[in-house]
């Protein structure tokens, strides 16, 4: 497993294939993406699981972290956000946060993230932000 610096562009296939299938492509396509760091992970040369981390100030939100499903459940999201969360501490960065999925809210716990119980609804989504402090 290599985990590398990647092109906005190159996450897109996994974001619409993995996160909203059933949207348009360009759904996934943030207006942000050009000003954020992003991460892949490669398997044997194949990139399977990526992730976009946008930093205003002392703080840095990730998004879109999302497996190709037969990759998942091998601790390879794991992987990539410890890998984030020490690029932010590296950064001298004082908060990581994101909306997470809140079926997906016990994953981020278990890094240290703490539920902030603001909670919102997107394309028929819930989600409630998720926040580390150092």
């Amino acid at each position: 497993m290599e985990i590398k610096a990647i092109q906005a562009s190159e996450t897109w296939q996994i974001r619409h294939e993995v996160m909203w299938p059933d949207q348009p492509f360009e759904f996934v396509q943030l207006e942000e993406d050009n000003s954020g760091f992003h991460f892949g992970v490669f398997e044997d040369h194949k990139l399977v699981s990526i992730v976009s981390c946008f930093i205003e100030g002392k703080e840095m939100q990730f998004r879109k972290l999302a497996t190709l499903t037969e990759y998942q459940g091998k601790g390879i999201a794991s992987h990539l956000l410890e890998y984030i969360l020490q690029f932010a501490k590296e950064k001298h960065l004082e908060k990581v946060w994101c909306n997470a999925r809140t079926n997906k809210k016990a994953f981020y716990e278990k890094f240290g993230m703490k539920d902030t119980f603001k909670a919102f609804a997107k394309a028929g989504q819930e989600f409630t932000i998720m926040e580390v402090n150092f």
